[in-house]
């Protein structure tokens, strides 16, 4: 595996097979100041990291403003750019932010999936990050607007990149059946699937991949570590972002200790296990400081034999059986 690989995506933006998603940078769990934000993006592309994500969402705002600036000393063209719309930031009085301590809160996120407000948001956004343009858009988590992302977000994104101002339309959700609908309804580009192909969770692969690979969309798979349980399972760990349930610990410690027989940690496996189906172009991971961006990239290089993987397969095919029962 090389991190710096560069794949197209459908639409035409070429980025690196890791990519770096910045919801760190909006303060995500624990406060990140200036020089840290600075020197996790400098490493990033020191790395021959090429693709970054963010969205209004991440911070209200906060994460799109310091990445467009950290980025802004390096040339328009050694940088691809996703951000997220569905999302407006509006003023208010009266909210805080539990999630993002480092989140602007004289704006509060209303949701609007219409023309108007997809085409408001991607402006905000430019405005936000100091861009012209941005290559890959994500209508984000429609988890209740369905009808309006296929049918009033999706071709206002369609103008939009008839006016050349994006390359990509993308749908980015943590679920697989409104993804699997936009592939089999629109022509979308690109599927960001966050936390559905990992080492517990492989339901993207029953519908939403096979639609993906029949049409040509391309995948990028994030939440590897599905909450952080596959990073280091613990008590304490948590899975889809809630306290992981035992039987999720027991497993993902039955991966890391049957890894260890071939000299592989958990943590390899996870970030590379996505890439191992073909409609996955690439994997985006968020990381809040350059020490563990480094181990990330480690982890994604790292070499894993043929062996280990028929372990790791044999291990989800047991658990899969489990589950049917």
């Amino acid at each position: 595996m090389n991190h710096t690989e560069l794949v197209t995506l459908k639409g035409g933006a070429q980025v690196s097979k890791l990519g770096l998603g910045t919801a760190q940078l909006g303060g995500l769990f624990s406060s990140v100041d200036d020089s840290e934000g600075q020197a996790l993006i400098d490493t990033a592309v020191a790395q021959g990291i090429r693709y970054f994500d963010t969205a209004p969402h991440y911070g209200k705002g906060t994460s799109e403003k310091r990445l467009g600036k950290y980025l802004s000393r390096y040339p328009r063209n050694s940088w691809v750019l996703s951000s997220k719309v569905g999302r407006l930031l509006v003023p208010t009085e009266k909210e805080d932010d539990s999630f993002f301590l480092d989140a602007d809160n004289s704006v509060e996120r209303l949701n609007d999936y219409s023309e108007s407000g997809i085409r408001r948001s991607f402006e905000d956004s430019l405005e936000r990050m100091g861009v012209d343009s941005i290559e890959i858009v994500y209508i984000h988590d429609p988890d209740d607007f369905a009808d309006e992302a296929i049918h009033q977000a999706y071709p206002a994104l369609e103008k939009l990149r008839s006016e050349g101002l994006i390359k990509s339309i993308g749908l980015g959700m943590n679920y697989n059946e409104i993804p699997t609908r936009m592939i089999n309804e629109t022509d979308v580009d690109v599927i960001m699937n966050a936390g559905r192909y990992t080492l517990l969770d492989q339901s993207a692969a029953d519908e939403l991949f096979p639609a993906a690979l029949r049409k040509g969309v391309s995948i990028v798979s994030v939440g590897v570590f599905n909450s952080g349980v596959l990073a280091n399972p613990n008590p304490n760990s948590h899975y889809f972002y809630e306290p992981a349930p035992a039987f999720i610990i027991e497993r993902a410690l039955e991966f890391q200790n049957a890894l260890q027989e071939f000299g592989v940690s958990l943590q390899q496996a996870a970030i590379q296990f996505p890439t191992r189906h073909e409609a996955v172009k690439c994997v985006v991971v968020g990381c809040r400081s350059s020490e563990s961006l480094l181990e990330n990239i480690k982890n994604f290089d790292a070499p894993i034999s043929a062996e280990a993987w028929a372990k790791v397969d044999e291990i989800i095919a047991r658990h899969r059986k489990e589950d049917a029962k």
